[in-house]
């Protein structure tokens, strides 16, 4: 039998940090998803982490917006307020990439996203830029409580970025929000480094992977610093020439990749924008404490039945980190673009302690991250500037490590409670015809039937601009795939996953590709309207219509009889008949492994 699960969640009501005998609180956590203590799970990593370390931690989730009440819920935090709008940019939990309102969210209760069941008498239980209005109201709660924004919301929005619900560009979300500090990427390190200073009665200047707001005056005053200094394009310039956007954001991506100990300086209207240096990568046992903190990994009593919560319960992050640098996706820069892997002994222990969980039904839902079979990639130098290591081709320094991966499933999956070990994250095709046995071990045990595969497109010339792997490769693979599939006398179904309307596609180009889709054999179940989501290339492709490399004009198909063309052409020739497809707007924003698994 199997015994009862022993671990509390964090307090999430007065009554729980009174029955904890905590009269004051050191930090509140405010999310805009429901809470779940999982890993996956943003704010319940950073609680636990922080809980670890001493503080007093309370999670106010979803709180009602309409007034500061619930802000006041715990009384005066004793540190800091830390704000995130949750897994996901809440424009893009809210809405799909047409605009149009969503009617379910995975990081609520029951999926509904309204407070309550009736939805012309309620309100969303997100609402729009989410860290905006929640910094506000903890900040007229307790007016002299420093308020912390984090999390991919803020990440993100972290400079001038473009908020497709509205149609139009946006300052900094630390200005706009006017809060103290804004930690960018995984933010552990910062979020410590904060506490500790907060603790101790000290500023919080210069701290690495957090950006400042400054006002004329005290920019001025700092001028002496002698850190090396980048001047992004100014909101000024950006407004007299958008082509600057693009100009802005290739710099911020360069930075975020090469790990510089540059400081990244925007002006905004009334205020600069200063971005430390990007701490160091978390190393492997440092990963491994982080993951192995007691977490429920179910959902608090308070907010029962969250659908993303029942996906990843049994599921287990083996790596951080993405080096692909899609141009549609944020991962990169929020998570980096250096690989960190847990070791198997770690994971051996997590998938253990779920094995014993008490809903355990024996299938271990996901061993992976943004990128599953990055697992224990390493650099043959060491390290490089560009950390671009699958575009055009895969670096001749990248070390893939077939075996650790192998090892990890196996003996994962040969733990007496576990029957089924499934990979349900992003997989690299490239990567994947490079590690045949891994692919083979793939195919005989760890898919649940069809293999789901992203080439994202078919036409080289798009696939340049979403800075993919060539069109070759995938007949690569899937070569591969069916050879390997007859080896195991196993019958391989491999489902497409495509982006429509992304910038740089024309309609021939998804005419070319619904053609050779159907010539290789590829049924299209599923594929998405690209949304220009905040900090991407592709978005600033779609702002200024200009590519990423050579900033000559490009299509762009912004308007929705433009976009619904493309969409059109797939659906008729290539979704099943009867069925309609599976659309849901581009939510691939994805970064820390806290938030909805993507395909690759």
């Amino acid at each position: 039998m199997k015994p009862a699960d022993p671990i509390s969640p964090l307090p999430a009501t007065k009554k729980e940090c009174d029955a904890r005998g905590w009269h004051e609180l050191d930090i509140v956590l405010v999310t805009g998803d429901a809470y779940v203590d999982h890993p996956s799970f943003g704010v319940a990593l950073i609680g636990r982490l922080l809980e670890s370390k001493g503080y007093r931690v309370a999670i106010l989730a979803q709180p009602r917006y309409s007034d500061n009440t619930d802000f006041k819920m715990f009384g005066r935090p004793r540190l800091f307020f830390g704000i995130t709008g949750g897994n996901l940019d809440s424009v893009v939990a809210n809405y799909t990439g047409n605009g149009k309102v969503r009617e379910k969210d995975s990081y609520s209760p029951d999926g509904n996203p309204w407070f309550d069941k009736k939805r012309e008498k309620t309100s969303r239980r997100r609402p729009d830029r989410a860290s905006m209005l929640y910094s506000n109201l903890a900040r007229s709660a307790y007016k002299d409580v420093p308020v912390i924004l984090g999390g991919v919301e803020a990440s993100l929005r972290r400079f001038i970025h473009y908020d497709y619900k509205q149609k139009k560009l946006r300052g900094s979300l630390l200005s706009d929000a006017k809060a103290d500090l804004l930690v960018y990427g995984m933010g552990e390190q910062a979020v410590l480094e904060i506490a500790r200073r907060l603790d101790k009665g000290l500023d919080l200047s210069s701290i690495a992977g957090t950006c400042e707001r400054l006002s004329d005056q005290v920019f001025q005053q700092r001028q002496h610093d002698e850190k090396s200094r980048i001047f992004l394009p100014s909101w000024q310039e950006i407004q007299q020439n958008d082509a600057l956007f693009l100009r802005a954001e290739k710099t911020i991506d360069a930075q975020a990749r090469s790990y510089g100990d540059i400081q990244l300086i925007q002006r905004q209207q009334s205020s600069w924008i200063i971005q430390q240096p990007q701490p160091p990568q978390l190393s492997t046992p440092e990963l491994d404490k982080l993951y192995e903190l007691p977490y429920t990994r179910c959902e608090h009593p308070a907010f029962p039945n969250v659908p993303a919560a029942r996906m990843i319960q049994h599921s287990l992050t083996a790596v951080r980190g993405c080096s692909g640098n899609c141009s549609f996706c944020a991962i990169t820069r929020h998570q980096g673009p250096a690989i960190s892997s847990r070791s198997k002994e770690s994971l051996l222990r997590e998938a253990k302690a779920v094995s014993n969980m008490k809903n355990f039904a024996g299938t271990i839902t996901d061993i992976g991250g943004p990128t599953a079979n990055l697992y224990g990639v390493s650099c043959r130098i060491g390290s490089c500037k560009k950390h671009d290591c699958l575009y055009p081709k895969v670096c001749k320094n990248l070390e893939v490590n077939e075996k650790a991966f192998l090892a990890v499933l196996r003996e994962v999956a040969a733990l007496p409670e576990i029957r089924n070990v499934f990979i349900s994250s992003g997989l690299r095709l490239e990567l994947l015809c490079l590690t045949p046995k891994l692919f083979k071990e793939i195919i005989r045990t760890h898919t649940p039937g069809i293999l789901k595969i992203a080439p994202e497109h078919t036409e080289q010339e798009v696939l340049d601009i979403m800075h993919k792997e060539s069109s070759e490769q995938l007949v690569r693979f899937l070569e591969l795939g069916r050879t390997l599939s007859r080896e195991l006398n196993k019958e391989a179904h491999f489902s497409p996953y495509i982006i429509s309307a992304h910038p740089g596609c024309k309609e021939s180009h998804t005419a070319n590709m619904a053609k050779t889709l159907q010539k290789l054999g590829l049924e299209l179940r599923q594929f998405q309207d690209f949304t220009p989501t905040p900090g991407t290339l592709a978005t600033a492709m779609y702002v200024t219509g200009l590519h990423r490399d050579t900033e000559k004009p490009i299509f762009v198909a912004r308007g929705q009889s433009e976009r619904m063309k493309q969409r059109r052409i797939l659906e008729q020739h290539l979704l099943p008949k009867n069925s309609s497809p599976k659309n849901s707007g581009h939510k691939k924003q994805r970064p820390h492994k806290h938030s909805v698994k993507r395909r690759k």
